[in-house]
């Protein structure tokens, strides 16, 4: 087992009971914003910034190298951190558990190497220069605190 990995009952636990912290990435590209299109919840079925959780021990800038290396397959140079956002669900991916709370810490990346892959959580990433639709609402919270990112909307 991974040491990073946590148990389905303790997440379970976690998951029920205390938000999570997590970095999610305003992945800038080709003149747009790089989405990936959930397929599980919480958001199931929306276009959403790519995300991670931050592992104990771990930076939030040194989370945001894992997150992109290890779930999209890429390299990134961080440009703007967006601060603390709150992410209320009132779904979960947690059979039993029906809400989901993130503590999750924005931040705008350019790409230095690599293209993002469907993953687990993603049925394919594409740029977007306009909101698509469905664009859940925490992605224009993302794109509109963003100094570094312009012409979304």
């Amino acid at each position: 087992m991974d040491d990073d990995w946590i148990a389905a009952a303790d997440w379970r636990t976690i998951v029920a009971n205390v938000p999570i912290v997590s970095v999610d990435l305003v992945i800038r590209r080709d003149g747009g914003v790089v989405l990936g299109r959930r397929t599980n919840e919480p958001a199931k079925g929306y276009w959403f910034i790519p995300g991670g959780r931050v592992l104990k021990g771990e930076t939030r800038r040194e989370a945001v190298g894992r997150v992109a290396a290890e779930e999209l397959g890429i390299e990134v140079e961080m440009v703007e951190s967006l601060g603390a956002f709150e992410h209320l669900y009132d779904t979960s991916d947690i059979s039993g558990v029906d809400s989901k709370h993130y503590l999750a810490n924005g931040y705008v990346v350019d790409v230095v190497d690599g293209e993002p892959e469907p993953d687990d959580q993603h049925d394919a990433f594409r740029v977007f220069r306009s909101p698509p639709e469905p664009c859940h609402e925490y992605v224009r919270a993302y794109v509109e605190a963003a100094e570094t990112v312009s012409g979304w909307f």
